[in-house]
């Protein structure tokens, strides 16, 4: 193990996939979402061909033993990455980031549910404080306590919940898939499910990108490639349980590009909820480095 090599190759990918939420934000006002996830899928293709090539497991990746488990895994999972864009035309990047850290939650209730996995008294506590904090960052834009209530924010709030509870799914589901499935093969099929599946939202407005818009689509997409092979590399060199509590470190970079890019200020109320949310899934985390569950290779197949 090289845990130090681990964490660099884990904040690597932390800081590719929120620039390539930053590019996606940046084309959303005239691009839907179904269409990036289009480009978000397509031009990764080609990255995450040349890794599999790169590293002698091309036929590894191509190979299924479970057909139908990989288009479950595109359903759920392009959903979630389409909520999730959708989202981000609506609401703040720092804000989506946090509402997004609901998914590591919600995957211990539906690990509990569907997999029948014990979950403790530590544990549900820990998720029903993570919770508390979703409701803390989340109440400005579903009431109208602070006198407005805006139906757009309204709308992204919950489009990006969606998008957690689908990823949270999506994750219970490759942790099912990884006892029969290598790593490559569900990297590689969700992303081809992904873009075939994108395809069918043609019919709800397609726009051709202007110059600047197709840059930053096709930049996402190379960068969600990218970023996808250093988190599926990163717990080749470390545990989940010691690189999982750096997936928040993208709330850092989040408020970094948010306030210089976007102009975006968050409240001090999204930051208390953010941080109660942190604080929660990092104890989940050191729980079940305590419990010893084995999360290394659902998380290196998963796709933020």
């Amino acid at each position: 193990m090289q845990p130090f090599k681990g964490i660099l190759y884990k904040l690597i990918a932390v800081i590719c996939f929120i620039v390539m939420q930053s590019l996606i934000k940046a084309a959303s006002d005239h691009v839907p979402p179904g269409e990036t996830v289009f480009f978000r899928s397509f031009f990764a293709l080609p990255v995450i061909l040349a890794w599999l090539a790169w590293r002698h497991e091309l036929s590894t990746g191509l190979r299924v033993k479970a057909p139908m488990s990989h288009v479950w895994r595109g359903l759920i999972g392009t959903t979630s990455m389409g909520c999730g864009f959708a989202g981000l035309a609506f609401l703040p990047l720092p804000e989506v980031t946090a509402l997004g850290y609901a998914m590591p939650l919600l995957t211990v209730i539906f690990a509990g549910m569907f997999l029948h996995e014990q979950v403790g008294v530590y544990r549900l506590s820990a998720v029903g404080l993570g919770l508390i904090g979703v409701l803390v960052v989340l109440e400005p834009r579903v009431t109208a306590l602070n006198g407005t209530l805006k139906a757009e924010e309204a709308i992204g709030a919950i489009l990006v919940l969606v998008g957690a509870m689908s990823g949270a799914l999506a994750q219970v589901h490759i942790r099912n898939m990884v006892r029969l499935e290598a790593t490559s093969a569900i990297v590689f099929w969700f992303t081809m499910t992904s873009t075939v599946l994108s395809l069918a939202t043609i019919p709800f407005g397609w726009v051709m990108p202007g110059g600047k818009e197709a840059l930053w689509l096709i930049g996402a997409g190379l960068l969600g490639g990218v970023g996808q092979i250093f988190l599926t590399a990163c717990y080749r060199f470390a545990d989940a349980s010691v690189v999982a509590p750096f997936d928040y470190a993208s709330m850092i970079f989040a408020l970094g590009i948010g306030y210089v890019v976007f102009a975006e200020v968050p409240s001090g109320q999204m930051l208390v909820g953010a941080a109660i949310i942190v604080a929660a899934g990092v104890f989940i985390i050191l729980r079940e480095r305590h419990l010893g569950l084995q999360r290394a290779r659902a998380q290196a197949a998963k796709t933020p």
